[in-house]
């Protein structure tokens, strides 16, 4: 690692947690990624939110589905 990540890296963890996550979410964002992952993804919420509205699938409340999601890996 140079000197230079390494300064960054120390400067960066005397940072709040909240200003680490937003680092991390710039630094995240800032990568290359392949267009076309967006694109899919942006699809797959509209085709998973067309199920929800026409009914043809039911949502799940977050704590019930933990719960049990915890009990089948036990």
């Amino acid at each position: 690692m140079s000197s230079t990540v390494e300064a960054l890296e120390a400067e960066a963890l005397q940072l709040s947690a909240e200003e680490r996550g937003r680092l991390i979410e710039r630094l995240i964002a800032s990568i290359d990624v392949d267009p076309g992952v967006d694109d899919a993804w942006a699809a797959e919420v509209e085709r998973r939110n067309a199920q929800i509205e026409s009914g043809a699938v039911s949502l799940v409340d977050g704590r019930d589905a933990l719960a049990k999601l915890k009990a089948e890996f036990r």
